[in-house]
């Protein structure tokens, strides 16, 4: 198993592989899917984040089916403790032997023998974080994994995990309108050497401006059940975005290119994953990674687009249950 954590590292936008599968719109084709991560990989993408959760597991037998031949030149991160549970929906489980059981289910729809980063999706709060970080430092010896990380867990929560075994990733929504990692998570991966991932950079579609009304969207899409998405605080959200594309137009890149070039901007060393369905927006985030933008423009950005100037939580009373990390 070679160590291709520099890989990791040097990429600055990798795919968020979930839009194929899960949770955003329709599901495209299987074939379709699988020409989409094809094509990722040929314009430069190596690095792919998919999950357990991820369509009940398809997500990850269709990157599997793509990536197999180029297996040793790319870095394949997944995820554990969330599922699908049939016939009764998304379900949490952080017991060291669900985790490990799902890692053998995961690497069998991967065709791979060994998963280079391997996430705790969600912190389950009836199992203390020892044991399934624990169960993960056994998969790294066993060889099953290469390194293994937490998604939205706060910043006590990583320590404890790290203190445990090493952590190596922290993956948490992070961007202009979601700036909860700025309370404690930064700092605390700063000071543990953990390289931080952030997902959602494009907040959930809204900064690439790639829809105009909620209603757009299709009725199973979890945008409509999150607050800023509602339609009693979009349209306020909305009226943002004159000024943000103005920015984008000034920097001569795009709105979803803007969004990127600003996590970029925070801290260089931030690995970002914007996921989407479609080819052309695939190679349009890919190019961000080259985007430069000026200290006028962070500045503008960060005043425009904040927690404060944003309406309505980043998530509704019921999904907030499972988030582990600070809120403001």
């Amino acid at each position: 198993m070679s160590d291709k954590l520099e890989l990791f590292k040097s990429s600055p936008i990798g795919l968020g592989c979930m839009n194929m599968s899960h949770a955003y719109n329709t599901p495209v084709s299987d074939d379709d899917a699988i020409h989409g991560f094809r094509e990722a990989f040929e314009m430069g993408y190596r690095h792919f984040d998919t999950a357990t959760l991820y369509g009940g597991g398809k997500n990850e037998t269709l990157v599997g089916e793509a990536l197999k031949s180029v297996r040793n030149e790319i870095f394949l991160a997944s995820k554990c403790v969330l599922y699908v549970e049939p016939g009764k929906g998304k379900a949490l489980d952080g017991r060291p032997e669900t985790i490990k059981a799902q890692c053998e289910a995961s690497l069998r729809r991967l065709q791979t023998d060994h998963i280079d980063l391997y996430y705790l999706h969600r912190l389950d709060a009836n199992v203390p974080i020892e044991e399934s970080a624990g169960a993960l430092s056994d998969l790294i010896r066993e060889g099953k994994i290469a390194h293994y990380g937490v998604s939205e867990m706060s910043a006590e929560t990583i320590r404890r995990a790290h203190n445990e075994h090493p952590v190596t990733a922290v993956q948490t929504e992070y961007s202009l309108w979601t700036r909860n990692p700025e309370i404690a998570v930064l700092e605390a991966c700063k000071e543990l050497d953990i390289t931080f991932v952030a997902f959602s950079p494009l907040a959930r579609g809204f900064l690439s401006m790639t829809f105009d009304d909620p209603a757009e969207l299709v009725e199973s899409d979890i945008r409509r059940a999150m607050p800023r998405f509602y339609p009693e605080n979009f349209p306020a959200n909305r009226a943002l975005l004159a000024e943000y594309a103005q920015i984008a137009k000034e920097q001569n890149c795009t709105p979803a290119q803007l969004a990127l070039a600003w996590v970029r901007a925070k801290d260089p060393a931030i690995v970002s994953i914007p996921g989407t369905r479609f080819i052309d927006h695939m190679r349009d985030n890919l190019a961000a990674a080259d985007i430069q933008l000026s200290a006028d423009a962070v500045y503008r950005l960060d005043q425009l687009i904040n927690d404060e100037t944003v309406t309505g939580q980043r998530y509704s009373a019921g999904q907030q249950v499972e988030i582990d990390t600070e809120q403001f």
